[in-house]
């Protein structure tokens, strides 16, 4: 199945971890998590080969939404759009039918998108420039340390 794509996953960057294709894989990750799709994880990993970023923590980082966590982060994200589109939250009780879902695209359905799409960027954004930062801090203690040990056994 993989045969499809050919060479392009022979790219180190896909399966190694270092600054760069860790931040990206995370903030790809997070970016599909807030998508009310069933298939984040081939989105996930269809963006990361482009951006070489880590394919596997791409993948994984979409599971920041499962069962579990769905109805906070997504009523979340619902109730982002209805104050960036200055409506007025519906009360609402999920069903678990087509039908529900394709009545409430006219009730709930546009805040819910456009709060599944601020969190998207945002998440997405935020987890790229935090892990980026965290990794770059993390390196520089570890240069730092080994800096004063080296002085250390110098005297």
């Amino acid at each position: 199945a993989l045969k499809i794509f050919g060479s392009v996953l022979h790219e180190p960057n896909l399966w190694h971890l270092n600054r760069r294709s860790a931040s990206g894989a995370f903030g790809i990750g997070l970016f599909f998590a807030f998508w009310p799709v069933p298939f984040q994880m081939w989105l996930s990993a269809g963006l990361a080969i482009p951006f070489r970023a880590n394919l596997p923590l791409s993948v994984a980082t979409v599971w920041v939404t499962n069962p579990f966590t769905i109805p906070p982060i997504f009523y979340g994200a619902y109730k982002v759009g209805t104050t960036v589109l200055g409506t007025k939250p519906e009360h609402f009780e999920f069903q678990f039918s087509w039908q529900w879902v394709v009545e409430s695209i006219n009730t709930i359905g546009p805040a819910f998108l456009v709060g599944c799409g601020i969190c998207s960027v945002v998440f997405g954004l935020a987890g790229y420039f935090s892990l980026n930062w965290v990794w770059r801090f993390q390196v520089k203690k570890a240069w730092e340390r080994r800096r004063q040990m080296r002085n250390q056994e110098a005297h």
